[in-house]
């Protein structure tokens, strides 16, 4: 049975990996759990895991929540109250807390760094569905992957096709992920992309969109910020330079594909040329369960897929013009450095402004553009943990700034 520690235990990812332990209970037993501020949620899943720690991120919700639990009808109420901690300090406890064995990173965001890295410096193998951990740290967190022996496990559905369609293969044997070597036989990767809620609009119709229209994804049921993500293409950006990292590949062997069904989540190409792909609906269930799993491969009563049911599938290249964040991200992973953390935190604080209607949809790439221009002249090649957390700083500020000043951007 694997001890698990989940952080951000109210997102999606989170609230997934609970169905998981509770369907399995024979394999899994959380042990920890962090949330930000959906108390209600919080206290059902203190009732069902019986945590043995509970962090949350604001201490100003740790006596609330606290007086909820007390409040239980003794029957209800855990057996063993856990640990009550909350801040950075008590993320990070929760991330390294002795009794797991695994930690399933969901927490949304850079916010999720600090406790991640925390986790790996405890030795914890990490379930990670967390991008910016490598995005916006890979040269911090390579070295600390080295030193302790942690595993990064992929949680999110392209890099764990990628991953699974690499078992068996020479890599596999003497697999160690996240080291920046590059995978030995691995020729080309390729990232499928549904295309997010607009891949049927046109580009000159996403002058219009609204947050509505950017958070009502077609395939995926994920978080408002990741299916915009999805909508501007950023998501995939984003995967390119995860991948990056995770597989040792450059840039010019890692590549984004249309595929609308959603059904083959990623594509690997071999030095032969054989092409493997992993298939499977668009869940995140499976993805997350094999990386809680790994290496080992856990029946389930759930769906199969069903190739003639679907017919077809298909493919197309994404249109740069439409998806100017994909290129954006291309250009700061190769940039490297301290580019990819800028480009980040930009596109989180764009993203932020624009769901609360502060922005246009067509302004966060604007934004996003403009602060890794200005960081040009900053730029940190070999950048220490400090220097990441500052020019995330620094974009989130300076994005807010622009747009708050500049009324060139699109409205």
């Amino acid at each position: 049975m694997k001890a698990i520690s989940v952080l951000g235990s109210t997102g999606s990812i989170g609230t997934q990996t609970l169905q998981i332990a509770e369907e399995f209970p024979e394999q899994f037993k959380v042990v920890a759990l962090t949330a930000g501020q959906n108390l209600n949620l919080l206290v059902e899943q203190i009732k069902t895991h019986q945590p043995e720690v509970v962090a949350l991120a604001q201490e100003k919700h740790l006596n609330p929540l606290k007086e909820r639990i007390n409040n239980l009808d003794p029957e209800k109420r855990p057996k063993v109250l856990p640990q009550f901690v909350s801040g950075v300090e008590g993320l990070c406890i929760a991330a390294s807390w002795d009794h797991a064995d695994l930690v399933v990173t969901g927490i949304v965001g850079c916010a999720g760094l600090l406790p991640t890295l925390a986790a790996i410096k405890s030795g914890k193998d990490i379930a990670l569905a967390n991008k910016e951990t490598l995005i916006a740290a890979g040269p911090v967190v390579l070295p600390e992957l080295k030193r302790s022996g942690s595993r990064l496990l992929p949680a999110d559905s392209e890099h764990s096709a990628i991953f699974q369609c690499l078992q068996g293969t020479p890599w596999a044997e003497n697999a160690r992920l996240s080291t920046g070597v590059p995978t030995p036989g691995l020729r080309n990767i390729q990232l499928t992309a549904s295309g997010g809620a607009f891949r049927d609009w046109s580009t000159e119709d996403l002058k219009n969109a609204t947050v509505k229209d950017a958070t009502s994804h077609p395939n995926w049921s994920m978080g408002r910020k990741i299916t915009v993500d999805s909508a501007t293409l950023m998501n995939k950006g984003l995967e390119v330079i995860e991948a990056h990292y995770l597989f040792g590949l450059d840039y010019d062997h890692i590549e984004i594909v249309i595929h609308p069904q959603s059904i083959i989540h990623s594509m690997i190409e071999l030095a032969d040329s054989s092409v493997l792909a992993q298939m499977g609906w668009p869940d995140m269930k499976l993805p997350i369960l094999y990386a809680m799993s790994w290496p080992n491969r856990i029946e389930t009563s759930w769906e199969r897929l069903n190739l003639p049911k679907l017919q077809q599938l298909t493919f197309k290249e994404p249109d740069k013009t439409k998806y100017p964040c994909m290129e954006l991200a291309y250009e700061a992973g190769k940039t490297g450095g301290t580019m990819p953390a800028v480009l980040n935190a930009a596109n989180e604080q764009a993203v932020s402004l624009f769901l609360e209607e502060k922005i246009s949809f067509l302004s966060i790439p604007k934004l996003i553009e403009a602060a890794c221009e200005k960081h040009k002249n900053e730029l940190r090649s070999q950048p220490l943990l400090n220097d990441v957390i500052e020019v995330d700083k620094w974009s989130r500020k300076y994005v807010i700034e622009i747009a708050e000043n500049h009324r060139h951007l699109p409205k």
